[in-house]
């Protein structure tokens, strides 16, 4: 007899217990840290799947946006996927992911993101490759600017608008930046039990130029600053934010920070001493084709036309052909046309985002197309490489 899966939208008390010893167990939590991750999501968020009426695990959303050639795309983030131990091996998981996608494409939502445990399951959901995540560091001894151009000002509540107006003026500008959940912003901001958070604004109280939150560890017998978020908006900014870090030198030893894989602040450095100690990549799963392709911007000056053919076995409205029109910065699309390039959704989630060029896409198998479609493709999507500064 087949198991019964019931996935839930509405996840009562009882549930969220359950959920939380699973999620706590998954990621190798106290009971206290996963529950204080469930409640900062929000109940509302969360969702489970159960098996023969006991709860067999689940996962939070987390409704927000990406920053794509500058236009915020609504997208769902996907955290802290948990499956009960008894529970794993028997599709349980997959159930889980293929439920909540048919319920974001029901609520009409272009896209959805997630950092993988492991590759092989989301793929078969239809996530893909499609951004960068990483973490550098560089010794203090090594920044050498000692003399910052602007001031620096504490700040007093992290939870200000201010910090708020400055990320998003940044966000906009790279491609793959998150429009933030609040459970994000808290995440950054939020002093812990043995960790204080410290802030400074960049600039003028009244006209700042960036900012900086970090919090200060000893690991391993080394003492470094943990920058959790940054915004450099101008030359001053960027030049005081490393004549800032540097002058901690005489009590820690090295600086760690969120970037893209190239790194346009240690332009600044005097010698390619800064290293990327940590990369992975996060997933993308286009949910509505015709949504995420006409919602996300395009460069200025392209004009051209791209006839798509998408296959997806799972969203089969998606399993259609699109005409993607694009001019003036947007993107327009209808169904019909030639299909002349030819891709599956987890190829279109990589090319979506410009993480792969479309030729390499097409050496890797994830689409076939003829030359004519090929150059368009690159018009459209070709773009600075996709990244992130925060992890979910």
């Amino acid at each position: 007899m087949t198991p019964l899966l019931e996935y839930k939208t509405l996840v009562d008390v009882e549930d969220v217990k359950h959920l939380g010893v699973i999620v706590g167990q998954a990621f190798i939590a106290s009971a206290s840290e996963s529950e204080s991750f469930l409640k900062s999501v929000g109940f509302e968020n969360l969702r489970v799947i159960c098996r023969d009426g006991k709860v067999a695990g689940g996962l939070a959303t987390l409704p927000m946006g990406m920053w794509l050639e500058g236009q915020s795309v609504p997208m769902v983030g996907i955290a802290g996927v948990g499956i009960a131990p008894e529970y794993r091996g028997g599709g349980v998981a997959i159930a889980l992911i293929q439920n909540m996608l048919q319920e974001l494409y029901a609520k009409e939502t272009p896209i959805s993101v997630l950092y993988p445990a492991t590759q092989q399951l989301y793929r078969k959901a239809g996530y893909e490759q499609a951004g960068n995540y990483c973490t550098w560091e560089i010794s203090t001894q090594d920044i050498r600017l000692n003399k910052p151009p602007l001031s620096l000002q504490p700040i007093a509540d992290l939870n200000c608008e201010i910090l708020h107006q400055l990320y998003q003026q940044q966000a906009q500008l790279i491609h793959g930046y998150l429009d933030r959940h609040s459970s994000i912003w808290q995440r950054l901001t939020q002093s812990e039990e043995k960790e204080t958070v410290y802030g400074y604004l960049i600039g003028k109280q009244d006209q700042p130029e960036g900012y900086i939150i970090l919090s200060q560890h000893s690991q391993a017998n080394e003492t470094v600053i943990q920058i959790r978020d940054w915004v450099v908006l101008s030359h001053g900014a960027s030049q005081t934010f490393w004549s800032f870090l540097a002058n901690h030198r005489s009590t820690i030893k090295k600086v760690t920070w969120q970037s893209s894989i190239i790194d346009s602040l240690t332009l600044l450095l005097p010698e390619q001493n800064a290293k990327i100690k940590h990369q992975k990549r996060w997933m993308l799963r286009i949910v509505d084709v015709c949504k995420a392709l006409q919602l996300r911007g395009y460069k200025l000056g392209v004009e051209t036309e791209l006839h798509l053919a998408v296959k997806d076995d799972l969203l089969t409205a998606n399993n259609n052909k699109f005409i993607l029109s694009v001019a003036n910065g947007k993107g327009e699309v209808r169904q019909g046309g030639k299909g002349e390039l030819q891709i599956d959704i987890q190829g279109l989630s990589s090319l979506y985002t410009g993480l792969f060029t479309p030729h390499t896409l097409k050496l890797a198998g994830k689409l076939d197309a003829p030359d004519t479609a090929l150059l368009a493709a690159t018009e459209i999507f070709t773009s600075s490489a996709p990244w992130m500064a925060d992890f979910f």
